[in-house]
Formats: C-alpha cells, structure tokens, sequence
C-alpha cells in the first residue's frame, strides 16, 4: 500500500503501457521466470460406467488451474499488515517487471485511511500500486499447447475514494506475451468503505508451448489501490 506522499519523477518515468519494443527486450533478457436398458445387468453395467466417468473425468469447472498461487496465499504476510517486492524480484511463482517500483502482497485484514480491504478468496491479495504507485508488472509463464484455447479469469480489486489516496477506480491491463488481451476496469465501490471486486475473464489462443501471462498496474499515478486476486488460466471449455 502507498504513503500519501507522491513520487512524481519516478512515476512521469515509469507510467504508461506496456509496448511492443518494451515487451520484447524483458522477453528476450529472461526476465520472466514469463473442457438404456431394462435389465439388471444393463443397469449395472450402466452405473459401472457412470461411477467410470464420475472418478476419472473432471468436470470443466474443476479443471486444473494453470496459474501457480494465483490468489497469492504466499508469501504468508503478518496479519493485518503486507510485504513489498521490488522491481526485478520474485516471490511464490510470480516476477516482478517494469520500471523502478513495487508491488505488495497484503493481508485480507489490512485496513488504512477508514478503509478496509479483504481479499476475493483466501486470505491475502496483491496490490499492484505497491508503495511506489507506478506501472509495475507482475508476471508468471506457464506450459500452454500452441493452437490451443484458453481461459484467463481474474478478479480487479477497487476502493472508490473521490479527493483521496486510493482514487475511485482500479484498471488493470493483461498480456499474453506481446499479445495485449483485456484492459480491465473497476469502478465499483461508491459509498462503501470495503474494497470492492469485479471479475473478469478472456479467451485466447496460445502461439507456443509456454505462455507468459502479465498484469501491469495502469492506475494513474496518485491512485494507490489496485487490486489482483483470484487469477485462473484454464484450458477453453
């Protein structure tokens, strides 16, 4: 989470999407760590093969989720309290990228300003304003199948606090790659004091047998709340 105190300089420097040439050159330095019968033994053979399909298939939505702590339960932080990682750094399956600047991993207990903030599911989230408020990335490469389709779903995280240090909304932007897929942006939360959450999903085809998922903070720089929680990369129903 942010100090009030805003860092003009670094931010003028670090703010802004993400661009092709940008992507490349972290692609290339290997900064990314980046879906009938009547008798009794018909019946039974008929139970017999549901019982089959019951036990060795999963459904589509208990498919395995790609994402390795994709709801960032670690680092366990102290309660009520968060953990910064700075640009460069890595922590629990995912890396940190972009310019100068952090993100932090912060306890569903955490409260500051009036304001509370849960996480969407577990215990924890990550806030990607950290305590700089620039446009740092986070990213995570996962096995993909190249041609194949694949759901991306995750959960933007938003406190409305017009005149205030957490702005009124939250927006994320997600690559696969150079492929820019979704600009996610959350402005719930009016008249409440509770962090808000907006759930977001995308379709996409991967091009390689691994694919390297990013989430780059893209609040303006004196907005410091950005939520990212619940993230899932499935392959398409």
């Amino acid at each position: 989470m942010s100090e009030e105190a805003t860092r003009a300089e670094l931010e003028a420097k670090g703010r802004g999407a993400l661009s092709s040439r940008c992507l490349r050159r972290m692609l290339g330095r290997g900064q990314f760590v980046w879906a009938r019968g009547g008798s009794l033994r018909s019946w039974t053979t008929i139970a017999a093969v549901a019982v089959g399909l019951v036990i060795g298939v999963a459904p589509a939505s208990a498919a395995t989720n790609l994402i390795k702590n994709g709801s960032f339960e670690r680092p366990v932080v102290p309660v009520g309290s968060f953990e910064l990682f700075g640009s460069g750094s890595s922590f629990s399956h995912w890396d940190v990228l972009g310019g100068p600047g952090n993100v932090s991993v912060v306890s569903g207990s955490f409260t500051q300003n009036g304001f509370s903030f849960p996480a969407k599911g577990g215990a924890q989230w990550l806030d990607l304003t950290g305590d700089t408020d620039t446009a740092t990335v986070v990213s995570q490469t996962v096995q993909t199948t190249p041609g194949e389709q694949y759901t991306l779903s995750f959960s933007v995280g938003n406190v409305h606090d017009p005149g205030g240090v957490f702005g009124t909304t939250s927006t994320v932007d997600v690559y696969a790659g150079e492929n820019h897929l979704i600009t996610a942006t959350n402005s719930r939360g009016s008249g409440s004091t509770t962090m808000a959450w907006k759930k977001f999903a995308t379709t996409f085809a991967a091009v390689g047998s691994t694919t390297t998922l990013l989430f780059q903070n893209s609040d303006p720089p004196n907005d410091s709340a950005n939520g990212l929680d619940a993230v899932k990369l499935v392959p398409a129903a």
